[in-house]
This record gives C-alpha cells, sequence and structure tokens, in this order.
C-alpha cells in the first residue's frame, strides 16, 4: 500500500525530530570503548520471504550511513530457529558478535540475565518518539525498571470466521466467550465435516486469552520474585472455558489436542473451520487460502458482551550488545531502525503492526484489515513474566502439556493445573 499524504506527513515530522540532534554518547560500554566509525554488524531475522524486509531495512541504513559517512553497516539475516544458540554464543565471544539485534519480545529477560544486552534506558527516555510506545510493546524491553531495547514491532490476534458460513446457518457474529463457544457448537452440529472453533492443545497463545479474560494470570511478581498463578481459581476457570472446545462437537481432542497456531490457521484458511483464533502476521496465509473472500475478522470477545478478552501482544525489539565498540553508533542504529518512519516502512512490507500508536492508528485507517487487532492492542493486551525463567517454562511445554492432560482426560483442570503451578514454580526458582 502506499502511505497517504497524512501519514507520510506525520513520519516526515518525527524523523526529523528523531534525528535533529546528535545521538548521546555514553561510557557504560563493556568493551572500553566508544568508537566512532568503522562497520556495524547487525543480526536480523529471516522471514520466510526476507527480501521486502531487507528492501525495507536497506531504506534505514542508507539514511544511517549518510548521516555517519565513516560508518559502514553490514546485516547478517538469521534463522529464528537458531536465535538463542547464535545470540548467546555471540554474548560469550565479543569479537565475533554482532553491535545490534533483533530478539522476540519474551526473550528480553533471558537475555538480560545472560548480560548480553546494553542499558539503554537513559537514551529511550530521551528519545522524542519513545512516548508514543504503547504501553505493552514498552514493557516488552523493560527488566526491573531498565530498558534494554527499542519494540520493533507487535502482534496480536483476534477472531476470524467465515462469513458465508455465518450467513447460511444464520448465526450472529459471537459477543462472548461463551457465545464463542455455543457458535462453534452450532455450526459443528450442522456442518459435521467443519470444525467450529479451531483449537490446538499446543496454542499457548491462543489459549490465554480465555485465563486473562476470565481473571487469572499466569504469574504474580516481578524480577526474581515470580510465582505461578496458573492453578488460582480465576485461571482455572478459563482453563476449563478453553479445554472445554476440544471434543467431536466442535474440535475432536484426537486430531485437536497436538495443533499448534500454525495448524489452527491452516485449518481455517484450507476451509476446515468457520472459526479460528489468528493473528494481524496470518493474514496473507488465510488471503492465500480457500476462504479468500469469505471471512471477516473481530476481536475475540471477552466474558461480558462488548468486552474484548486481553491478548498476548507478541512482536520482536532491537537492542544493542553490551559488549559493542560502536555504543552511540549502536543506539542511534536501533533508533533508526526502530523508528516511526522505520515501523511503517515495516507495515509496507511485511504487514507487521507499528508500536507506535499513533503511527499504528494510521495504517488502520490505510488498511481495513487492520483495525481489528488495533482495536484489540487497544483494549489492552498482555505479557508473559519478564523472567529469564520463562523461556525454559515455554521450550518445557508446560502449558500445552497441562491442557493436554486435561482433554484428554488422564487428569482434572485442579491436578493439571497445580502441576503446571509447580513446574512453573521450579523454573522461578531456578532462575534466581
Amino acid at each position: 500500500m502506499k502511505l497517504a499524504p497524512r501519514l507520510a506527513l506525520l513520519l516526515a515530522v518525527a524523523v526529523v525530530s528523531a534525528t535533529a540532534c546528535a545521538p548521546q554518547t555514553s561510557d557504560n560500554s563493556s568493551s572500553g570503548k566508544d568508537e566512532k566509525s568503522g562497520t556495524l554488524r547487525v543480526w536480523l531475522f529471516q522471514e520466510v520471504n526476507t527480501k521486502p524486509k531487507e528492501k525495507a531495512v536497506d531504506a534505514v541504513l542508507a539514511d544511517f550511513e549518510k548521516a555517519h559517512a565513516d560508518t559502514d553497516v553490514t546485516v547478517e539475516y538469521i534463522p529464528v530457529e537458531t536465535r538463542a544458540q547464535r545470540i548467546k554464543a555471540a554474548f560469550n565471544d565479543p569479537k565475533s558478535a554482532p553491535d545490534v539485534i533483533e530478539f522476540g519480545n519474551t526473550d528480553t529477560a533471558g537475555y538480560v540475565k545472560d548480560g548480553g544486552l546494553a542499558d539503554v534506558t537513559e537514551e529511550f527516555v530521551d528519545w522524542d518518539e519513545a512516548k508514543d510506545t504503547d504501553p505493552t510493546a514498552r514493557q516488552s524491553v523493560t527488566v526491573d525498571g531498565k530498558v534494554y531495547g527499542a519494540p520493533y514491532f507487535v502482534g496480536v490476534r483476534a477472531l476470524y470466521y467465515r462469513t458465508d458460513v455465518f450467513e447460511k446457518l444464520n448465526l450472529d457474529v459471537p459477543r462472548t466467550l461463551a457465545e464463542v463457544a455455543s457458535t462453534a457448537k452450532q455450526v459443528r452440529a450442522a456442518e459435521p465435516d467443519l470444525y467450529g472453533l479451531a483449537v490446538g492443545g499446543a496454542y499457548t497463545y491462543g489459549a490465554m486469552p480465555f485465563i486473562w479474560a476470565n481473571g487469572g494470570e499466569l504469574a504474580t511478581g516481578k524480577g526474581g520474585s515470580y510465582a505461578s498463578a496458573i492453578d488460582s481459581a480465576a485461571a482455572r476457570k478459563g482453563i476449563e472455558a478453553y479445554t472445554s472446545l476440544f471434543g467431536d462437537d466442535n474440535c475432536p481432542a484426537a486430531k485437536c489436542a497436538g495443533m499448534g497456531g500454525n495448524d489452527t490457521v491452516t485449518a481455517f484458511a484450507s476451509g476446515k473451520a468457520a472459526m479460528a483464533i489468528g493473528g494481524d502476521f496470518s493474514h496473507q496465509a488465510v488471503e492465500a487460502g480457500k476462504v479468500k473472500g469469505k471471512y471477516a475478522v473481530v476481536p475475540l470477545p471477552g466474558v461480558e458482551p462488548g468486552s474484548t478478552a486481553p491478548a498476548f501482544a507478541g512482536g520482536n525489539n532491537i537492542g544493542v550488545l553490551k559488549s559493542t565498540s560502536h555504543r552511540t553508533l549502536a543506539v542511534d542504529l536501533m533508533k533508526r531502525l526502530a523508528s516511526k518512519k522505520a515501523q511503517a516502512g515495516l507495515f509496507d512490507a511485511m504487514g507487521f503492526l507499528p508500536t507506535f500508536t499513533d503511527v499504528r492508528q494510521q495504517v488502520a485507517k490505510e488498511e481495513p484489515f487492520v483495525k481489528p487487532f488495533v482495536d484489540t492492542l487497544a483494549a489492552g493486551t498482555k505479557f508473559v513474566p519478564a523472567s529469564p525463567a520463562w523461556a525454559t517454562i515455554d521450550s518445557s511445554q508446560v502449558l500445552p502439556t497441562m491442557f493436554q492432560e486435561v482433554v484428554s482426560g488422564k487428569k482434572d483442570v485442579g491436578a493439571a493445573a497445580g502441576d503446571a503451578a509447580m513446574k512453573m514454580d521450579a523454573a522461578f526458582g531456578s532462575a534466581g
């Protein structure tokens, strides 16, 4: 899409304000150096199709190198699947490490614990554009009150539904989570070849809104003092609501218990489900499927009519490694890569939602498909515990195991949630 003149003007003003002053020089680089020329190395993530992203990034680098005549930038696009090994190895080998990296927003706390990311709190606070960063995105770069990067883009999920199926069966769009469940079962009864709502036992981020909407939390506390809350009464109510969707009357456990997020979106896109919880980042896949032109998206409703279930605010960040010998330049490049202009360009190229509320509102006016996701963000989102333990909890499949134990009938909700809480608390305790 082309940016409208009003958005182009907004971004032009933002870029001027962001670059009018020379970047601040900091003296806390662990390398003991802050060179003002040379080569900066950047690691960004590969995408399914990285070419559009490369074009957007190259535009930022051209401006950066123009502003810093004696500086060059080399970019390597690394696989997301091996990011943990590559980045942690870089933390341990400063000579071969990049200066600036892209990282998942759930990785922040772990990388801070590893001592790899530079504290950029002062520069972030002094950055004019930062005031328009949405609160959850800012939380994703914050550990114990200190900022360790700049939000790059945000991803959020909403409810996709088949307009042709709803019209055929004379169904109303659900206004509550209870209505999502009852509508799903109505579809399944009328159309046995369809899942009413595609759900997955391994779809952690699709299940979380049910827990949060019912007043539950994953954990409580902050820093090193987190404690699991997954076995609280409110959280158990949300687990019950989600796991009740697995069965022959909606999405059979034998087929759906092992499904993840991509599987549920694929089921919807291929015409096998009447509803699915998918992200703004799922739009291209759905458009390429059999349901093109026959679906719509609304925020996933909450418990009460008119409410929105809190969604997990996913996305990526840009950070500076503590080991950089070009701290001032690296921080300037971080801000340029994560700037309003750059995020708008990334949205144009990849459809990734900006983390700045004003830019996000403008792109929503330009692209109608964005609106339900922007509305979901505006209603309030949630994030995972800002603890290095989350990486262990996530990779150990603690929550998927809990859901799968319930839907398989091996354990009731109370027992499964209690066991999950013990595993989470063990991980929090080990994280220190």
